[in-house]
Formats: C-alpha cells, structure tokens, sequence
C-alpha cells in the first residue's frame, strides 16, 4: 500500500492510494462517498450495474483499517446513496467485526435514510464536525469559515495529468486549497468532476496502487 505523508497545517496525512487518508494525531481514517447502496438502486430502477461492487469497496476498506489501526472512521458524506436497500443489510454485517471503531458520518445530500437505521448501525450522525479546529463538511467550501482547515467531498475530484505526445490521463486526486481540501470519491461506483487547481495548491493523484504529487 505505498502511499504519500503531507505534513499539513502541523498535521500528519497519510494519503493511500485506496482514496482515503489516515489522521495520524487523531488516529482517523478519513474518506468520502462511498455511496453505498447505489448499484443496488440502479438495478431495483432496472439499469444493468455489475454485480459485488458493494463488497469490493467495503473489503478496500477493511483492508485500510487493517493496515492503519485506526480508531474512528470519519465519513465526509454520501456513505449511503439513497433509501435502505440489501446493500445497506451488508454493510450491517461487514459492520459487526468493527465494533470497536467509531464511524462518524457527516451528512451528505445522498444520506437520506431514518435516524434509526443510522443507530442500528452505529454511525453517529453530525452535520459538521470538527476536530483540533479541523472541520468537516460534505459540500465544499469557498473560505476558512474561522476554522484552521476545511475537508469536503462531494465533487468526485479529478486531475488531468499531461505527459509527452499530448498524451492526458484523467485521475482521481486528493485536492488541498488554501483554506478548504477535497478528498476523492472512495466508492468505485461514482462519475468525476475535473479540478482547476491554482497555480500553488497541492494536488495528489491516485495512479493505480501509488500517490503522485501532481503539482
């Protein structure tokens, strides 16, 4: 798993190519949209969705918390696509031998389901949240709205990256701005929007099993 460490606002980020990051001072995994739930939609609308994406995504993630110990999980929105569905019955017992581990979720515009499915799982539920004034919200921000730093997801972030023969590959990236950051879809399933970085910001790219510091 050969990730990248950004030492960032007198912090430890340890980005992994399997599109999340791991808070070293707050022992934290960190990541974003996974949107759970949604092959199952697409197929229940009759839309042909290839079958285990749900399981694959949840082993990725089994395997982070394997790799780094961690203690809470920090969801930054859309960790469920839409209503309660067999994939949400999954999750329930994939859920079961993590106990231990808090998951925290920030309320994304796809989390829709009843306040009691989330206890039944045991995510706690916030609107924002914030921890060592690093805060935590779905939808991007355009300012530090007082905080030290701002993480968001939502947008699905991508970076073009050009080599010789004009040759541009589009890949997913782990964007961090002057006072606001957005973190990469972690759910496979999910489309991409294209960043338009300024000239200084940090820009991490995920090629296959590495992290490449695009500028």
């Amino acid at each position: 798993m050969v990730g990248e460490i950004f030492h960032f606002q007198e912090q430890h980020w340890h980005l992994s190519p399997q599109r999340a990051i791991f808070w070293e001072e707050e022992k934290a995994l960190i990541l974003s949209d996974l949107h759970l739930g949604k092959a199952a939609h697409f197929r229940k609308a009759g839309i042909a969705v290839p079958a285990g994406i749900v399981q694959e995504d949840l082993f990725r993630l089994q395997q982070l918390i394997t790799h780094y110990l961690p203690e809470r999980i920090i969801i930054v929105g859309d960790m469920f696509h839409s209503r309660e569905n067999n994939e949400v019955q999954y999750f329930r017992l994939w859920r079961q031998q993590f106990s231990r581990i808090s998951f925290d979720l920030v309320k994304g515009n796809h989390d829709i389901m009843a306040d009691d499915v989330y206890e039944q799982l045991q995510i706690n539920v916030h609107p924002a949240l914030t921890l060592r004034n690093i805060h935590f919200i779905h939808e991007p921000c355009e300012d530090n709205n007082g905080f030290a730093y701002t993480f968001s997801g939502h947008l699905h972030p991508a970076f073009v990256m050009q080599g010789a023969g004009r040759q541009r590959l589009r890949l997913p990236c782990f964007y961090f701005g002057r006072h606001c950051g957005i973190l990469p879809a972690f759910g496979h399933f999910t489309g991409s929007a294209t960043l338009e970085p300024g000239e200084r910001d940090p820009v991490f790219v995920i090629a296959g099993k590495s992290i490449i510091r695009a500028q």
